[in-house]
């Protein structure tokens, strides 16, 4: 398995930014081929992070384009900076 860990600091209004990832992207991602799991979390002042993952690196790439695409399609004006991205293969679970 694979994961990616995306964190979003200075998130503008989190609750809108949860109701669109829960409407609208989410949907997106369930779609990528090899799809396990997805959770969007609130952090507290103004961070979110994202964590995804998918039986396969190549399902973690495509997860990346198309979380970029829908920040910049849908998200811009509440997550102004760019996220930090961490992806890998998962060594460990419970």
């Amino acid at each position: 398995m694979y994961a990616v860990v995306r964190r979003y600091e200075g998130v503008t209004d989190p609750a809108e930014a949860g109701r669109r990832v829960d409407e609208a992207f989410v949907p997106i991602l369930r779609q990528v081929p090899g799809f396990v799991a997805y959770y969007w979390i609130d952090a507290g002042d103004g961070v979110m992070v994202s964590t995804s993952i998918y039986e396969n690196q190549a399902g973690a790439d495509e997860s990346v384009k198309r979380a970029a695409d829908f920040v910049r399609d849908s998200l811009a004006s509440l997550l102004p900076n760019p996220p930090q991205v961490t992806a890998g293969r998962v060594v460990a679970a419970g």
